[in-house]
């Protein structure tokens, strides 16, 4: 009989007590192979012969033992090493109760890959959900169900013999000890497969590969034997095949039902089937689902309210009077505009960049601010929403109580590999391994210095792009000679400032994601090198790494366009350069109707070129990588491979697989708020790109990965905190773009200070200042002098006394009524928006009053039923003591009559 023992939560002793009769040891091959596997079937299963001609199966060849995890590995020649290994290591994971069973490699269709099944029985499932406090239900639950307007989400619903609704039940952490408190109808399906296979990965991340006795500690774990080749792959299986249920009427075919009903694009108005996602692929993934699908459903709403904005956009397309001035013959026609650049750069008419002001007016208008202003109202209820949302999935996926120590103090097998020092751990008092301060010091110093190294680097490629930008301006302009002219492309026409933007926006995206390729690798580098102790702390530092590079990455060019551009250029005869006057590259200059056009192009391209290259990359190369690993050595149809060859060819789920999930959202969190105010209609492409998100990825989850190990997470973990920094500076950038790079301010302050006649006519002609040509320095003066001009002046955007007056060419008050009136918006609505949202979060509570009413009355419960069991097992206790030591009142002790009394 086998005995097991626990010595602390994390780690447990497991001895055997003679020998195990039904399994014995090829010790010439270093398998461990169940003797059932060698002997007839076991009586009274018909349909045994049948499973053994088809082995798309996950069950054990007996029928009835599920296969609860598989490990591959191959023959080389490093064979007898790593044989050992696997001797030993499959050795210690019988002693600690797991039973397996080996396909020789003649059996596999590539003829060279053996595999080892593993199931876990009973008493191994009982003893480490014990360690791990898996909750299991222990009584129906009796607070009534159902949202009082249910039936209006009705249409969006699956089917209920698809999502197979449960009872709800109130749980408690198991005890193996007190088995019968809790509901076990059947053992064999009491713990889902997921929660096995969390089980059997525990044990074999801590099973070590080394003979009794010796103590290589760093000998330890399936982590270390898949590094080293020992072995290839360690997977749980997928239930069946997803275009196909399991013929085997004791397999769920929930992969099945996941692709039929979640995966398939025809399914995009339907709801997320989250309890069963939760219950095939863990709580970890399930949580990522949920908010995937939460922040969708959010989008919508900005979304409608942003095509609102658009949409006033177009229907004031007509009343625009700056435009029209512009456009018109009489107006814009005869204003000549001074060079954009130097020597190459001609004059120009102010009529020519008609249709960029037209352009502008659909997303600078009178509406933008009000959506900027909503978009941070919004950002506040998504949040506060979604910690509400979140409440609800930890009560019903019982994670009220899981706390992320159990990972914290679960060490990474690389920390105690790398970390030779060893001190008291004060808590535990156990010896464990550290990290002396000055390596940690030293580590971080470094770790900081290449942070700052690829920080540098990505602004050294954003200014060769703000170079590119003013050398191709000039460029395009020594083109076009005449300023009436433009440039015709399939046939279309485009403007100098319009092909500056677009190519400078392509070429900067493709930085983007050259980058993107070497710091992912250079930051798990780092991390690495940083040796966190545990899996939770190594996850929130990689986080903040990439995150942080690729804020900087993905943005700093939208940044340069709102903020800088136009900001510094000066005005004609001192004109300001970016590398000094000898570089020749004078700073941009905005278009006259502003750089928010610019910001939106930028916006546009970057955004919407990373959702598309982001799916391109999540549906093609998993197909491809899977084509390419099934091709070789199959020429049968699938059905005739077995269901661990089947998962054996897919791609394998890393465990940083959903921390990149993540980073694409959130980045995409980034656009829809941070610049929002330059484009209303980011939350609708964002709707769109997440509507395919959400069934690319489930495509990929349920047919392109093997089965992931189910884990657990209670949140999204360090990403709600950066998404709470990113809504905050959003209202900061919002403000700043509608103040300084929208021309909205301007336009208010010469309507109500500057306008004879309370419109915007001659507004043009009062945000243009005049200087006279003749004054211009020859080194500014273009090649081509060409001008139809007899005043002999030219115009620029500032707001700056004329020639000849006594302070030429300072700026006049009407400059400094605006920087005011910037300022005072930028305040105003700043503390607007910081004020709702604090209110907000303030009224809305983080957990629902019924789910805490359902918390209290669960634990209330708890402790009653506890209570009351743990009196009956004392009655039956002492029942049986009187029963089988008969004992006269008189001899009873004292202390057995008080318990007594007290149980009674």
């Amino acid at each position: 009989m086998r005995r097991i023992t626990g010595k602390t939560k994390d780690e447990t002793l497991i001895e055997l007590q003679g020998p195990r009769e039904s399994q014995i040891t090829d010790e010439s091959s270093g398998n461990g192979v169940n003797s059932l596997s060698e002997t007839t079937p076991l009586p009274g299963h018909a349909e045994t012969d049948k499973l053994h001609s088809n082995k798309d199966t996950v069950f054990f060849r007996d029928g009835v033992r599920r296969i609860d995890f598989v490990l591959s590995y191959v023959d080389d020649k490093d064979g007898e090493k790593k044989q050992e290994r696997r001797r030993e290591f499959e050795a210690n994971l019988e002693k600690a109760g797991l039973e397996l069973e080996t396909e020789d490699k003649s059996d596999s269709k590539d003829q060279k890959t053996y595999f080892l099944k593993i199931h876990a029985p009973w008493d191994v499932l009982a003893t480490y959900a014990d360690v791990l406090k898996i909750k299991v239900p222990f009584k129906e639950s009796d607070i009534p169900q159902g949202a009082p307007l249910e039936w209006l989400s009705h249409p969006f619903r699956l089917p209920g013999h698809i999502t197979h609704p449960q009872k709800d039940y109130f749980t408690y952490p198991f005890d193996k000890g007190k088995t019968d408190f809790f509901l076990i109808n059947d053992k064999d399906t009491f713990f889902p497969p997921s929660t096995r296979n969390r089980i059997v990965f525990y044990i074999l991340a801590r099973c070590p590969y080394y003979k009794e006795g010796r103590t290589d500690k760093e000998k330890t774990g399936i982590k270390r034997l898949l590094s080293n080749g020992t072995y290839t792959a360690a997977f749980p299986l997928h239930d069946c095949r997803y275009w196909k249920k399991a013929r085997n009427a004791k397999c769920e075919s929930e992969r099945f039902n996941l692709y039929e009903h979640w995966a398939r694009f025809l399914c995009f108005y339907k709801e997320q089937p989250l309890n069963l996602i939760r219950k095939y692929y863990g709580e970890k993934i399930g949580i990522y689902f949920a908010w995937l699908g939460f922040y969708t459903e959010m989008l919508f709403f900005a979304a409608v309210m942003g095509l609102i904005c658009f949409t006033y956009g177009v229907l004031s397309y007509d009343d625009n009077i700056s435009s029209k001035e512009i456009c018109n013959a009489t107006i814009g026609g005869t204003i000549v505009m001074c060079p954009l650049c130097d020597k190459k750069c001609p004059f120009w008419r102010l009529n020519s960049t008609c249709l960029s002001s037209w352009q502008s007016h659909l997303f600078d208008n009178e509406g933008t601010v009000f959506f900027a202003i909503f978009m941070g109202i919004w950002v506040t209820l998504f949040l506060e929403f979604w910690k509400r949302r979140q409440a609800r999935l930890e009560y019903e996926w019982d994670l009220v109580d899981f706390e992320e120590e159990q990972q914290q103090l679960q060490i990474r097998p690389e920390f105690e590999i790398r970390c030779t020092n060893r001190r008291l751990n004060k808590i535990t008092q156990e010896m464990e391994p550290y990290l002396p301060i000055t390596s940690k010091c030293a580590r971080y110093s470094l770790s900081a210095a290449t942070v700052l190294f690829w920080i540098s680097l990505i602004v050294a490629c954003i200014i060769g792009v703000i170079a590119y930008r003013l050398a191709v301006y000039a460029a395009f302009a020594s083109i076009i000679k005449d300023p009436l002219r433009k440039i015709q492309v399939v046939g279309r026409f485009i403007t100098p400032q319009l092909a500056t933007s677009v190519t400078a926006s392509c070429i900067n995206f493709v930085i983007i994601m050259i980058l993107n390729f070497f710091y992912e690798k250079v930051a798990v580098w780092i991390t690495d090198m940083e040796i966190p102790k545990t899996h939770l702390e190594y996850e929130n530092r990689l986080t903040m790494k990439i995150f942080l590079f690729q804020f900087v990455n993905y943005y700093s060019s939208c940044f340069y366009v709102a903020f800088f551009k136009g900001k510094f250029v000066g005005y004609p005869g001192k004109y300001s350069y970016m590398f000094g006057q000898l570089s020749k590259l004078r700073n941009e200059e905005c278009d006259p109707g502003g750089c928010l056009i610019e910001l939106t192009t930028q916006l546009v391209i970057v955004m919407a070129g990373k959702q598309l290259w982001g799916n391109i990359q999540e549906a093609l190369l998993p197909l491809m990588r899977n084509w390419w690993n099934s091709r070789r050595g199959r020429h049968n149809p699938e059905n005739h491979y077995s269901r661990w060859e089947q998962d054996h060819v897919l791609l394998n789920f890393s465990q940083l697989g959903l921390f990149y999930e993540y980073l694409e959202m959130v980045v995409q969190f980034g656009f829809i708020t941070l610049f929002v105010a330059s484009f209303p209609l980011a939350p609708l492409l964002a709707l769109f790109n997440n509507i395919l998100e959400i069934r690319v990825d489930a495509w990929k989850f349920t047919t392109q990965f093997r089965r992931p190990v189910a884990s657990k997470a209670r949140n999204i973990g360090a990403w709600h905190e950066i998404l709470n920094a990113v809504a905050i500076l959003s209202v900061v950038t919002n403000a700043f773009i509608m103040a300084f790079t929208s021309d909205m301010i301007p336009r208010m302050v010469y309507l109500y200070a500057y306008s004879p006649d309370g419109s915007m006519n001659g507004y043009i002609d009062k945000s243009l200042s005049i200087y006279n040509i003749t004054q211009i320095p020859k080194i500014n003066m273009p090649e081509d002098r060409w001008f139809d001009n007899s005043t002999g002046t030219c115009r620029y955007r500032d707001y700056r006394y004329p020639p000849g007056h006594k302070r030429e060419y300072t700026h006049t008050m009407h400059f400094w009524h605006i920087l005011a009136a910037k300022m005072a918006f930028i305040i105003i609505m700043e503390h607007v928006v910081f004020v709702v949202k604090f209110f907000v979060a303030w009224m809305i509570p983080d957990v629902p009053s019924d789910v805490k009413a359902r918390i209290k009355r669960e634990r209330y419960l708890i402790q009653e039923y506890l209570h009351n069991y743990e009196v009956e097992q004392l009655k039956l206790q002492l029942s049986a003591s009187f029963i089988t030591e008969p004992l006269s009142e008189m001899s009873l002790s004292m202390d057995k009559h008080e318990v007594l009394s007290e149980c009674l």
